[in-house]
């Protein structure tokens, strides 16, 4: 479930809602696009901003950028798949492969920056996941 801001932009943006099984599809109709992935609306305070700042970044591309928001029931499935640690991010995709992610909240000129980087690279397969700061991967041990 979106909170209720986000259901809100939904509606008057007219943003499509996919899931990991229509993501693709979708983006491969669609050439340079950001999807948004909230996250628990609960439990992170910046969904919602994220989500009000999304319809800015789309306006702010004069046309160049489509959105979509994908189903909360997906997030864990495509996060696997795009390798990132936060919520709620902001993936680029160009007719369906990976550009970059923007994983928290910034300054609109930060947004501007970002973003035009992201659009200036090549499509690349998602980095490799990176554990969030503090945390470290358990150690395996053998025994003799």
């Amino acid at each position: 479930m979106f909170s209720p801001l986000m259901e809100s932009i939904i509606e008057r943006e007219g943003l499509p809602v996919v899931s990991a099984a229509t993501l693709d599809e979708f983006a491969k109709a669609n050439g340079d696009m950001v999807l948004f992935v909230g996250g628990d609306w609960h439990r992170h305070v910046e969904v919602n901003d994220v989500a009000v700042i999304l319809p800015e970044i789309v306006k702010a591309s004069g046309g160049h950028l489509s959105a979509a928001v994908l189903e909360r029931s997906s997030e864990r499935e495509v996060q696997t798949r795009y390798r990132f640690n936060r919520f709620p991010s902001l993936i680029f995709l160009r007719d369906g492969h990976y550009l970059g992610v923007i994983q928290k909240v910034l300054d609109w000129a930060d947004y501007v920056t970002e973003i035009n980087e992201i659009l200036a690279r090549d499509a690349t397969p998602p980095p490799q996941f990176e554990f969030p700061e503090g945390c470290a991967p358990i150690a395996q041990t053998r025994s003799n």
